[in-house]
């Protein structure tokens, strides 16, 4: 397998994907392995077709899950093993149309207050206050700050597309706070390892689960039982308050790295703003049909 694997990491390198969506193929592609217990060359195309079906019915992935799976895996047979199957032509998954949760400020807030470690506090308020996703956070380094013009640089977001999202004050004197206590010379958020010690000198980011440990924790203790709510949705916050707060959509677009308007304008549906005087307005913008019949 480890012949497949680096040929699958050199074909997805010369695609240009970014490390997470590499990172999401290949995991796609050694779960049919472990599947099958065998090689991906030894799949045959109706055992490709009731892997998906028993992930589908059996397993009840997700839409969301079962896209990545069929993204990866395609990608992999057609390209690596040079499968030009009929299966590639019809197999999808839907989108899922999931409007995601959105929190108050204060809701925030009290999660953020229920952190527990410098660290973790420093990395989700973070994630909060420029509207990173989870792994852009992670992957920050510290010459990727412009305190000059208060703006921080994200390389290769989603779609390797790299951005400047604006830096605010308070984050800024915070992240300054926090790296005096690694002084880390590249990584903005090292990993602590297992003596709490490696910061200063190591050249791993903290991990993913640990930061999620740290968000589920605070959300618990912090009494917010919402659905669907994870450290993506701080994301969704940001844009959410920022729009309430007047920010033209076009800015949020920027600063979130959206492609499309449209999946920035999603947010109008989360956002109070302008609807208490929209009963008034619409009162009187319909006014003269109260005209008497005889």
């Amino acid at each position: 397998m480890k012949d497949y694997y680096q040929k699958s990491m050199r074909a997805l390198k010369l695609a240009g994907l970014s490390d997470r969506t590499q990172e999401c193929y290949t995991r796609s592609v050694r779960q049919i392995v472990d599947f099958y217990n065998k090689t991906p060359d030894l799949i045959s195309e109706v055992e490709l077709e009731d892997y998906f079906l028993y992930r589908q019915n059996k397993d009840e992935w997700s839409a969301g899950t079962m896209r990545i799976a069929y993204y990866g895996i395609k990608f992999f047979f057609k390209n690596v093993l040079k499968r030009e199957w009929h299966v590639f032509t019809y197999m999808n998954a839907k989108r899922e149309k999931k409007l995601p949760c959105v929190l108050s400020r204060e809701e925030v807030f009290a999660i953020l207050n229920h952190v527990t470690s410098f660290h973790n506090y420093a990395y989700l308020s973070t994630v909060y206050s420029c509207g990173f996703r989870l792994s852009e956070a992670l992957a920050l380094q510290v010459s990727d700050n412009d305190s000059q013009r208060m703006m921080i640089h994200v390389h290769r977001g989603k779609g390797a597309k790299d951005r400047f999202v604006p830096l605010p004050q308070n984050t800024l004197d915070l992240l300054r706070r926090y790296w005096g206590s690694h002084r880390n010379p590249k990584l903005l958020f090292p990993g602590r390892g297992r003596g709490a010690n490696e910061a200063p000198t190591t050249q791993k980011s903290m991990s993913i689960e640990g930061v999620q440990g740290a968000f589920r924790r605070a959300k618990v203790a912090a009494g917010i039982n919402k659905r669907r709510v994870s450290i993506h949705t701080l994301r969704h916050c940001y844009a959410t308050h920022l729009l309430e707060a007047g920010t033209n959509p076009r800015l949020i677009q920027r600063y979130m790295g959206h492609s499309r308007l449209e999946t920035t304008m999603v947010y109008f549906h989360f956002t109070q703003k302008g609807t208490e005087d929209a009963y008034e307005i619409i009162d009187n913008s319909m006014k003269g049909f109260d005209r008497v019949l005889n």
